[in-house]
């Protein structure tokens, strides 16, 4: 064989090895992505080292936070949420509404709102904080609508017009969010998530079983549906 019937071997092994090179650096960037954000449930992932949720989390998840629908309803969805997160609004705008109607507002459903605000949001835990501020005044859902519907942008500023907005006793509103009254009930609430195995948000509990992240409406019917037999 000449040396000419050589050279198209030679550059085919080279051409090998750049591709083997490019396979191993896109696992390794896959991989290092993959660490940081949930692809599949749209959740974004707060530690790498947070325990993995149980099949099914035993005891009462509730704590005294606000509640959607009957108390004495069979089926509790308790919900780990962050008003700043994106995959929280989703749920909001796109699942909520059909899990109102079809299991809320007939009794088999009620829905637990618990704050797992994340810290590289800058505006989260000042809006979960006024969350409960207006849960003191008995307008939680109404404020929990404000900060999905119309956003958290402006901070401590904004919370208070939507205070206004509410018809909220605007003093008592504004003490209690200046004040940080609620900083332990919501640290509570990131502790008891943790514990429970939540790692991002939206992270949801129905009936003590795990569901992570912005998930469909028909993801929750199937456990809803499951449990309603028992």
């Amino acid at each position: 064989m000449t040396e000419n019937q050589n050279k198209p071997s030679k550059a085919l092994h080279v051409l090998i090895g750049i591709a083997l090179v490019i396979s191993v650096l896109n696992l390794y960037v896959t991989s290092d992505l993959s660490n940081k954000f949930d692809v599949v449930t749209g959740g974004a992932v707060v530690d790498d080292q947070q325990p993995q949720a149980p099949s099914r989390v035993e005891g009462d998840l509730t704590d005294d936070d606000a509640v959607k629908g009957n108390k004495d309803a069979p089926i509790t969805i308790v919900e780990f949420s962050d008003f700043e997160c994106p995959f929280c609004a989703r749920f909001y705008e796109q699942t909520l509404p059909q899990l109102t109607k079809e299991y809320i507002d007939t009794g088999k459903v009620k829905l637990v709102y618990r704050d797992f605000p994340l810290s590289f949001h800058a505006n989260a835990q000042k809006a979960a904080e006024a969350s409960e501020c207006a849960h003191e005044q008995g307008k939680f859902w109404e404020m929990h609508d404000k900060l999905f519907g119309s956003g958290v942008v402006g901070g401590t500023t904004t919370f208070k017009l939507y205070a206004k907005d509410l018809g909220l006793d605007q003093a008592k509103f504004d003490n209690c969010l200046d004040s940080g009254k609620y900083v332990n009930e919501i640290s509570k609430d990131l502790q008891d998530g943790s514990k429970y195995g939540v790692s991002g948000t939206p992270g949801f509990f129905v009936n003590g079983v795990p569901l992570i992240g912005a998930q469909p409406f028909e993801a929750f019917r199937a456990i809803i549906e499951e449990e309603l037999k028992k």
